[in-house]
């Protein structure tokens, strides 16, 4: 986690509000915060936070609504939340996980196991992260091979009715495809950790867990 990261705290108790603040802001987070779910709603909109630490009971809208319509919308569902409830409840936390949840905290809580929640789910979301631009980038390769696989198979077979100027139109196809792709590749390859750092971390996590 080498960029400062930004959360978002959303709780109708301004002691709790207030406290997070502080601590967060000392340990290099960025912090805005939330008295509710509805400007909680809009924080999420300009602040666009890397992390939600959630207050469960709040009114106007509870966390789970909040956590409902986010986990509902492509653009901020990604965004881990970790909620905090005054509920010890099995139930309760299954509905929190079943909605979307990353992480639940009942309180009265210790500051240092929050800390050390809120850093294993950044931890988490990058590991995963990392995972898809992989992903991404073996995609590209695959869709790359099979598009000049079948274009040079149309090539071949159509060849002899092809006169010069239709083979050098196929050739630059065949060119501005590779290019194409090799920038898509680069730029997903700048977000990107090396391989046995990655491993490095993984193995880090499960052993912290």
């Amino acid at each position: 986690m080498d960029t400062q990261k930004k959360i978002l705290i959303v709780d109708d108790e301004p002691i709790n509000v207030d406290f997070f603040d502080v601590m967060l802001s000392k340990l290099g987070f960025l912090v805005e915060k939330a008295n509710d779910g509805k400007e909680a709603l809009e924080k999420v909109k300009r602040f666009f936070p890397d992390l939600i630490l959630l207050d469960n009971i709040m009114p106007h809208m509870s966390g789970w609504e909040l956590t409902r319509i986010l986990k509902n919308d492509p653009k901020y569902r990604e965004i881990p939340i970790i909620m905090f409830s005054a509920l010890d409840d099995v139930k309760d936390k299954i509905e929190g996980f079943e909605l979307g949840v990353d992480d639940y905290i009942t309180k009265p809580f210790n500051f240092s196991v929050v800390l050390a929640r809120i850093r294993a789910v950044l931890r988490n979301r990058e590991l995963y992260a990392q995972i898809v631009v992989r992903e991404s980038r073996l995609s590209l390769a695959e869709e790359l091979f099979s598009d000049l696989k079948k274009n040079l198979h149309d090539f071949v077979k159509n060849i002899d009715e092809l006169d010069e100027a239709k083979i050098r139109r196929h050739v630059v196809e065949f060119d501005a495809r590779i290019e194409k792709t090799i920038a898509e590749w680069e730029q997903l390859k700048k977000g990107e950790i090396g391989l046995p750092q990655l491993e490095t971390q993984i193995r880090d996590n499960l052993t912290e867990e």
